[in-house]
């Protein structure tokens, strides 16, 4: 691997040899989960100092391609998706954006009565007509979060019977289909510990943490069109938001 460095350059060592070693994650010749070579490795190798290798792998964890394990070394990680919560879009709609496959496995679609909560959120009353749709949703095929959406019966009727969102995007039928103009959200978000049904859905253990997401999304006439609860996996997705100073 020394010929791939450039002492030369203007970009530095560690700079250099964590471009490598990214290249060689996203080509496969490092699989996920397999260990990286160690710092001096990397530096007898490359013919430069262990601080420059340590200055790569630890570039590598800060960006999500790798994770480190204390006496075992680092090991080639899939790096996280990350989405700015700038813009309300719907995940297959995030998913394309990024050059990802987006896909969708429903666990379950029905229309109940809804509860107080839920007619809270929704603005409607206890026992109204409401559309439940429960789906994994993967990301190259991965599993990345555990979702479920709840509607007013009423502004979508027959969309479960009409619909098949194994296959199709929910907000583009929303919008297609019903004429619902999604326009903003009020969303939280906090991590916690999955519960056991998100373990099987995500194919995660109890110890790994999960950003748990709730959001009421609005039409343009600040109307409640859905309720979701989402369970991110948090070794896989990341949000970030972007912060501007007061002017006072």
């Amino acid at each position: 691997m020394a010929d791939m460095l450039n002492p030369d350059s203007k970009i530095p060592l560690y700079i250099q040899l964590n471009e490598y070693l990214r290249k060689q994650i996203d080509t496969g010749a490092y699989p996920i989960g397999t260990r990286l070579p160690s710092e001096r490795e990397l530096a007898e190798t490359n013919a430069v100092s262990r601080m420059t290798a340590r200055q790569a792998l630890q570039l590598l964890v800060q960006q999500g391609y790798a994770n480190s394990r204390v006496g075992k070394g680092t090991f080639a990680a899939a790096p996280k998706i990350r989405q700015e919560l700038t813009e309300l879009t719907g995940f297959s709609e995030e998913m394309r954006r990024r050059g990802m496959y987006p896909s969708s496995r429903v666990l379950l679609a029905e229309i109940r009565q809804a509860s107080e909560e839920i007619a809270e959120r929704l603005q409607l009353r206890p026992g109204s007509e409401i559309v439940v749709l429960v789906r994994t949703r993967h990301a190259d095929e991965t599993p990345v979060a555990l979702e479920e959406s709840c509607l007013s019966h009423q502004l979508c009727p027959g969309i479960l019977t009409l619909h098949d969102f194994n296959r199709e995007s929910l907000y583009q039928v929303l919008r297609a289909n019903y004429g619902l103009r999604l326009a903003w959200a009020s969303q939280s978000i906090e991590a916690r510990l999955p519960a056991r049904r998100e373990c099987q859905a995500l194919a995660i253990k109890r110890s790994e943490p999960v950003l748990s997401l709730t959001r009421v999304t609005f039409d343009d006439a600040d109307r409640p069109i859905e309720y979701v609860r989402s369970a991110y996996c948090g070794s896989r997705y990341q949000f970030k938001a972007i912060l501007r100073g007061s002017s006072s």
